[in-house]
């Protein structure tokens, strides 16, 4: 079964690089239907709810690239459209959008942050300085850990699920991981007090097992300092007030934002990335500094 497992993680990934080659790229295109939510105001990016994309993805809400904005002129939130999807090694991107309608406003998709606690969207999103609340979360190896189990240490975290199927989501911010943790491991002079966290919002698929498996396709042998684990929904909904986390349940997907933590030693918010944007070069340098907040010395 544990042979399974990995065999499943390792083809979840392997997946995302699945391509057909095109000009230099290797890339893979799925055609596909939706609903446009929210375009953005440079025009890059869309937010659509799209329907089952087959052999690729289930219905799920997302933001997706647009390398070419002048395919979303004269579209707007709620139109309907078809489109390509286009899949890279490393991002991906929507072309040949076409509006096909409009679309009945439906309210039925459950977000994980309004869920089990009342009045979390009051909850004053954490600034720098701030404590982070002492989360209780399950380990890959099936115990529970505490965010405070890192006190002492600068520690990194970062939200995923392992079935994510866009390669600049979740296994963005796991290889920025890897990469982060290469480049700290490799400089002889910086602190050793450091820790990188890969917390999965998706607790009922991701068990310990699933977790440890995938784990160590980013991780290879050496699983030191970079530990993986899976958040209740209460965890979820309590984060999702104060990190402005956002888990959109949709039947069995999900969507999602993307927030990357890095708390001081003492547990206090250091600097929040949002987004996918930053590097693991970025990544290594602000924990360099956050681990010399236990000492008092200026950023």
């Amino acid at each position: 079964m544990k042979y399974l497992i990995l065999c499943c993680a390792l083809l979840s990934v392997q997946a995302l690089f699945a391509a057909s080659t095109n000009g230099d790229q290797s890339t893979k295109s799925y055609p596909a239907r939706g609903v446009i939510e929210k375009i953005a105001p440079d025009l890059r990016q869309a937010t659509i709810h799209h329907q089952t994309i087959p052999g690729y993805m289930m219905e799920m809400t997302m933001d997706f690239n647009l390398k070419n904005t002048n395919e979303i002129s004269g579209i707007s939130p709620n139109d309907e459209i078809t489109f390509t999807l286009v899949v890279g090694q490393n991002d991906e991107w929507i072309e040949n959008i076409h509006r096909v309608g409009r679309a009945v406003e439906t309210t039925t998709n459950k977000i994980i942050r309004t869920s089990g606690l009342s009045g979390v969207m009051m909850m004053p999103e954490l600034k720098s300085g701030d404590l982070l609340p002492d989360y209780v979360l399950k380990a890959e190896g099936g115990s529970q850990i505490h965010v405070s189990d890192y006190r002492g240490r600068a520690l990194a975290f970062t939200f995923f699920y392992t079935r994510c199927p866009l390669p600049d989501y979740c296994p963005r911010m796991n290889n920025n991981f890897a990469q982060a943790r290469k480049i700290l491991l490799a400089d002889a002079s910086a602190p050793t007090n450091w820790q990188f966290l890969s917390i999965s919002f998706d607790p009922e698929f991701d068990t310990p097992d699933v977790l440890k498996n995938y784990a160590d396709v980013y991780r290879g042998d050496d699983a030191s300092r970079w530990s993986f684990a899976s958040a209740p929904t209460n965890v979820l909904a309590d984060a999702a007030g104060h990190l402005d986390l956002m888990v959109m349940r949709q039947g069995n997907s999900l969507s999602h934002n993307l927030r990357t933590v890095v708390l001081d030693p003492q547990g206090r918010i250091y600097r929040q990335f949002d987004g996918n944007q930053w590097t693991p070069q970025e990544l290594a340098s602000v924990m360099r500094a956050a681990m010399q907040e236990q000492t008092g010395i200026a950023q």
